[in-house]
């Protein structure tokens, strides 16, 4: 008797965890924001949040206001929507609200890297040092070099301007890929006298090649980000990442030439501080992705919009002609290649502007914290929410700003000067009078905020403007529409096209 008495204590133990891992015990407190739980325990609304998340929380916020709390795969997110509200969150001290806690687990289970404590302060410190100021100069020259090698190495070998056509995306995505890769990560030494042009032939082949198999990767990295993989492509993306630990290897990379000082100082680093070499080569694969993986789907993107848009394409080209010439080059029969220097990037507003209205429309990160105690989020029309303790809270500022008609007329259009004035200047926005902080957040907020968003920057500048200095181009068929978006990325940065689109391109001269 005894012992059914234990084992049924035993058994209603388990089953009640069970529920209350699933969450259906969770009730809302006064002063929490509306709690929707949806009908599937544990994983809430996962499905359709997946699914498409701008429509699921634009639903959400028509239900709940701009402030609620939902369950998404066992986790209680509370969205902020007002981005007026959007500093509180931010300035929210680490204490409370810590964005390491959600990076942790996503590096883990996508790169299998496990942060150690000075991870953060070791990648901080060598991109303040390696991607702004007199560092960034140094890489720019670094990648303007492998855009040499990779877009410019024929166009003096006197071939005639013969139209040559490629699929888009594949085609910005490979580029910028390869020449971010090839000046963070180095390049093949000339074995011997006379054979540089051996290691640059060397270098485009084995950048392309990384490059393929990345993109099998890639395709795979949402649902492997939320654990949905099914088992054959969960072996295929297991098999990927040994072979980038392999390819990516310390060993590896140190026998490169050139290599960066943002890769070489924070190997160095993590070793001096104990990480082991197998786990800093799982670091090198994840710095290859959170340097290499939205720049050319943005540069697809913003050479798209230039493309359908012609006076947006002599505006951005006239520009950048304009900067060169001023730098006393040009180009035109018989001349060298432009050497792009950071300077010059300096000097570009509407290249700018054209930037960062693609980056509104296809930037769409989940900006997400773990809350760490119970807080207080106070909203801007004086209305007090607290935030539990185990949650997590979660700005989505695609829909929230940079989608906002109130913030951007007419935002699913593409306007090149949207962000600049006449003179040149940066616009400022406002929503019901009052002046915006926050308009477009590409690239985080606060403390975690991206730091290689000056070298990202740059280098999808950089590409845009030798493209436009070099080369005429034209989409095959001008009527094509604009691809839509493949919506299984939202929350991972820059969006990507449901499919390509064809282009033709040839030398200018």
């Amino acid at each position: 008797m005894v012992l059914w008495v234990i084992l049924l204590c035993t058994l209603v133990s388990s089953l009640l965890g069970g529920l209350y891992v699933l969450g259906v015990f969770r009730r809302r407190r006064p002063d929490e924001p509306p709690l929707d739980k949806g009908t599937i325990p544990w994983l809430g609304y996962l499905l359709e949040f997946r699914k498409d998340s701008s429509e699921f929380l634009k639903r959400m916020q028509r239900k709940h206001g701009d402030v609620f709390t939902v369950l998404i795969g066992g986790y209680y997110f509370t969205f902020v929507m007002d981005p007026f509200s959007f500093g509180t969150i931010v300035k929210e001290s680490r204490s409370k609200l810590d964005f390491r806690t959600n990076a942790t687990q996503l590096v883990g289970r996508v790169f299998g890297y496990k942060p150690i404590e000075a991870t953060h302060s070791v990648v901080h410190a060598s991109s303040i040092k390696h991607l702004m100021g007199d560092g960034l100069t140094v890489l720019i020259q670094a990648t303007m070099e492998s855009f040499r090698k990779l877009l410019l190495f024929n166009l003096s070998s006197g071939e005639k301007r013969v139209w040559q056509e490629e699929n888009l995306f594949h085609y910005c995505y490979n580029i910028v890929f390869r020449a971010g890769y090839l000046a963070l990560y180095g390049s093949e030494p000339p074995r011997g006298a006379g054979n540089k042009e051996k290691a640059e032939e060397q270098d485009r082949l084995h950048s392309n090649q990384l490059f393929q198999e990345f993109r099998k990767y890639d395709r795979l990295f949402p649902h492997l980000a939320f654990a949905l993989l099914s088992p054959k492509d969960k072996r295929e993306a297991e098999r990927l990442k040994r072979h980038f630990w392999n390819m990516l290897s310390v060993k590896k990379v140190w026998q490169k030439d050139n290599i960066s000082g943002w890769i070489s100082d924070q190997d160095q680093l993590l070793a001096e501080n104990g990480v082991p070499e197998y786990m800093r080569d799982r670091f090198m694969f994840m710095l290859l992705w959170a340097s290499q993986g939205n720049t050319g789907p943005t540069a697809f993107w913003l050479l798209l919009h230039l493309l359908k848009h012609p006076e947006a394409l002599k505006a951005v080209r006239d520009e950048v002609d304009k900067v060169s010439r001023e730098s006393g080059q040009e180009v035109k029969a018989g001349s060298p290649p432009v050497t792009v220097t950071k300077d010059m990037l300096n000097q570009t507003p509407l290249l700018d502007s054209a930037l960062e209205e693609t980056l509104r429309l296809v930037a769409a990160p989940v900006l997400a914290r773990a809350v760490l105690e119970d807080t207080c989020l106070r909203t801007s029309s004086g209305t007090e929410f607290t935030l539990r303790k185990g949650d997590r809270v979660a700005l989505f500022p695609h829909i929230s700003v940079q989608m906002n008609p109130e913030i951007h007329e007419e935002p699913h259009k593409f306007k090149y000067d949207r962000f600049v004035n006449p003179d040149g200047t940066r616009k400022e926005f406002y929503r019901n009078g009052k002046k915006l902080k926050f308009v477009s957040m590409p690239w985080g907020a606060g403390v975690s905020t991206c730091p290689g968003r000056f070298f990202a920057t740059a280098e999808m500048k950089l590409f845009v403007f030798l493209m436009l200095s070099h080369f005429d181009l034209e989409l095959v068929n001008e009527e094509e529409e604009i691809p839509g978006i493949d919506i299984s990325r939202w929350g991972f940065g820059t969006m990507q096209p449901v499919h390509d689109v064809r282009f033709r391109y040839r030398p200018r001269f």
